[in-house]
């Protein structure tokens, strides 16, 4: 193994989160590097179609968001961590914009709707490429900077150091490394690519989802909580084959679309909660009221033709193209849907500046836990992502420079 590099901030991760305490970790002056097991383009955040939420209708309010996270959560929410996630959420998306991220405008203003679960529209989009644009609008801004990356670096272990840190990799095709560094911020993620292969389902994430990093937090001593609640997209593609784990964006109940059985009723809220409207999924087909697809795996209809095309070639452009190219017309008929593992809601206990239990170790994004609680809001992911990766990495940056 080589000698160590030397940094002030080292961010292990590069979704949105990392990405996000990357570029606020240089801005506030400190020397970054970001570390990811893959390449810098491989993360969730990029396949997070639905949106990011703020309050900015004239009849909501961070309050009303807070309240909605709460209720949502079923009141097992962190209140702290909801208040600074739905109070900073303006100020992320205007960073964001001046980042270079265009989100889709109507009437002079943002183009809003309401997700499951919320009160309010405060759902904005980049059509139904919303968690692509962001990281783009990210990676660019951190790659315009001075903070180096290394891609192919998979974290093999992590230790305290007298001065910070000392973080050893697995490298692709080379040497092992170790990077040490005054603070490090975890970003990696959760772990439903790899629990979703153990108990042989489909999950809507990318492979890299494996979960490993909170396991090395965890040995280190660091405190988690939730770590059992796992959430499930209500809305998995179920058929045809290229389509089975694909997300279907929520947004189509927003825009007018709603769940069926196989006797063409509806049996839930389709704006209800998503642990709600997934349970609900079940329990119909476990009653039999559901539908098989071709090769025989359990569904029920989400009927997408009461969507106006209007809303649809705006705010799902993407959708229909994956589901024509696959010769489905997503606005002439259903589309077969069935849950899929998505989302690990629990992880790495954090305070307001996303510092774990352990001094100068930081975690933002999915693999810290207690700002959704045991469930999350659609449109909250990428929210946190943005809102804790900028308060973890000017965090670490001020402590690294102490």
């Amino acid at each position: 193994m080589r000698p160590p590099d030397r940094f002030d901030v080292l961010v292990i991760g590069s979704g949105a989160s990392g990405l996000a305490a990357a570029v606020a970790a240089e801005r506030a002056g400190a020397n970054v590097a970001l570390a990811t097991k893959g390449s810098i383009q491989a993360n969730n955040s990029s396949k997070a179609q639905g949106g990011i939420q703020a309050a900015f209708a004239d009849d909501d309010s961070p309050e009303l968001h807070a309240a909605d996270v709460m209720r949502s959560s079923h009141e097992t929410a962190d209140p702290r961590l909801v208040e600074i996630l739905t109070g900073d959420a303006r100020s992320a998306i205007h960073w964001l914009e001046e980042l270079g991220c265009a989100f889709t405008r109507e009437d002079g203003g943002y183009r809003l709707a309401r997700c499951g679960g919320a009160s309010r529209r405060r759902l904005l989009q980049v059509g139904d490429r919303t968690g692509h644009a962001i990281t783009k609008a990210l990676r660019d801004a951190h790659e315009g900077g001075n903070a180096l990356t290394f891609p192919d670096h998979a974290l093999a272990a992590l230790e305290p150091t007298a001065s910070g840190w000392r973080a050893s990799f697995e490298v692709k095709n080379g040497d092992p490394v170790a990077i040490d560094a005054g603070t490090v911020v975890l970003a990696a993620g959760g772990r439903c690519f790899a629990e979703a292969k153990r108990r042989q389902e489909l999950s809507t994430n990318h492979p890299n989802a494996t979960g490993e990093v909170t396991g090395i937090a965890l040995d280190l001593g660091a405190e988690a909580r939730d770590l059992d609640a796992l959430q499930y997209h209500p809305n998995g593609g179920a058929w045809p084959v290229t389509m089975q784990g694909y997300s279907i964006p929520e947004t189509t109940r927003a825009y007018g679309a709603v769940l069926l059985n196989a006797n063409g009723e509806e049996f839930t809220d389709s704006l209800g909660l998503r642990d709600v409207v997934s349970q609900a999924i079940f329990d119909e087909v476990t009653a039999g009221r559901g539908v098989e697809t071709e090769d025989g795996r359990p569904a029920v209809y989400l009927d997408t033709t009461r969507i106006p095309e209007a809303d649809a070639d705006i705010s799902l452009p993407y959708m229909l193209r994956r589901y024509r190219g696959a010769g489905i017309d997503p606005l002439t008929e259903p589309l077969l849907t069935y849950p899929v593992l998505h989302y690990q809601n629990g992880g790495l206990v954090i305070d307001e500046h996303a510092e774990t239990t352990l001094e100068g170790l930081y975690a933002c994004g999915e693999i810290a836990g207690g700002t959704h609680g045991r469930n999350r809001m659609m449109g909250n992911s990428l929210l946190e992502c943005v809102v804790f990766g900028r308060r973890a990495g000017r965090a670490a940056s001020e402590k690294a420079s102490v």
